[in-house]
C-alpha cells in the first residue's frame, strides 16, 4: 500500500468518527501537529502509538507496520504549491526566508535550526478584528563545525 493510500484511509476514518487532531493527540500523549504529521507519513510512531491510533480510528492494527516504518520526509511535490494555505507558507519563506536566516545567524552564529530536535505548534489567537493563526517553530541551534 502506498503512503498516500494510508493517509487517505486514516483521514477518512478520522473524518467518519468526527475526531480532531487535538483529541487524537491527547489520546496518544502527543501534540496535534505531530499526529497530523504521522497521518501524512512525515513522522514515525512507536508500536503502541500506532495501535492506539488505529484502535481510535477503528482500523485494522495490521496497518501499524506502515505507521512504525521510517518515513520518507519532505516528500511533497517539487513544484510551487497551489493550495492557498500551503502556498502562504511558501510565500513567507520567499519573502522572509533570507531575513530570518540573517537574523538567526546574527544572533546565534554560523549554523542552522534543527528540524530534528524541533517542535511546531499552532494556536488560535482570538482578535476582535479577526482571529489570528500563531505558528511557532522551535528548533535546537546547530553550529557548523570547522575541521
Amino acid at each position: 500500500m502506498a503512503q498516500f493510500e494510508i493517509t487517505d484511509l486514516l483521514l477518512k476514518a478520522k473524518r467518519d468518527r468526527k475526531l480532531t487532531y487535538t483529541q487524537l493527540g491527547q489520546a496518544l500523549g502527543r501534540d496535534k501537529v505531530w499526529v497530523a504529521a504521522l497521518v501524512y507519513g512525515q513522522a514515525r510512531a512507536s508500536q503502541d502509538e500506532a495501535e492506539k491510533l488505529l484502535n481510535l480510528l477503528d482500523l485494522d492494527t495490521d496497518l501499524a507496520e506502515f505507521l512504525t516504518d521510517f518515513p520518507l520526509k519532505g516528500s511533497l511535490v517539487e513544484t510551487v504549491p497551489t493550495d492557498p494555505l500551503i502556498y502562504r507558507f511558501f510565500e513567507v519563506m520567499q519573502v522572509y526566508g533570507m531575513p530570518m536566516k540573517d537574523v538567526i545567524q546574527e544572533e546565534f552564529g554560523d549554523g542552522i535550526m534543527s528540524a530534528i530536535d524541533f517542535t511546531l505548534t499552532i494556536d488560535k489567537v482570538e482578535d476582535p478584528k479577526g482571529d489570528r493563526v500563531k505558528v511557532t517553530y522551535e528548533g535546537k541551534f546547530l553550529s557548523y563545525k570547522k575541521w
